[in-house]
């Protein structure tokens, strides 16, 4: 197996550990977070009904333009931003956050914090 199937897998066992313990609800989505080499993907998911409830990434039509000259990590904080002002659209105040598999790093912390100043709470 290359190294990157290896390094693949090991993000898809992260991740199925954490899901373990991250459940989302009506009350308290899941916001959960996809980071492709180029671009990174947000959305709140309520488990209970299996629907997503708001979404945005750097393909977005209201973001994609204001991306193309930014740096990943501030793009990936307007993602946050964005997904952070369509959950407060749809209602919704708490979160439980789920990073994927991914390290609470760099591109997934930006977006986390620009959800956090959009007004989501976790």
């Amino acid at each position: 197996m290359d190294a990157s199937k290896r390094k693949h897998k090991a993000r898809e066992r992260r991740h199925r550990r954490l899901r373990a313990r991250v459940q989302g609800s009506s009350e308290q989505p899941r916001l959960c977070v996809y980071r492709s080499l180029t671009n990174i993907y947000a959305q709140l998911i309520d488990d209970g009904q299996g629907h997503t409830l708001a979404a945005a990434s750097t393909i977005d039509r209201d973001l994609r333009a204001l991306v193309a000259d930014k740096s990943p990590i501030e793009a990936a904080r307007m993602v946050g931003q964005l997904v952070g002002e369509r959950a407060r659209q749809a209602g919704v105040k708490r979160v439980v956050f789920d990073r994927g598999g991914y390290r609470y790093h760099g591109r997934v912390a930006a977006l986390a914090e620009g959800a956090r100043a959009a007004g989501l709470d976790f």
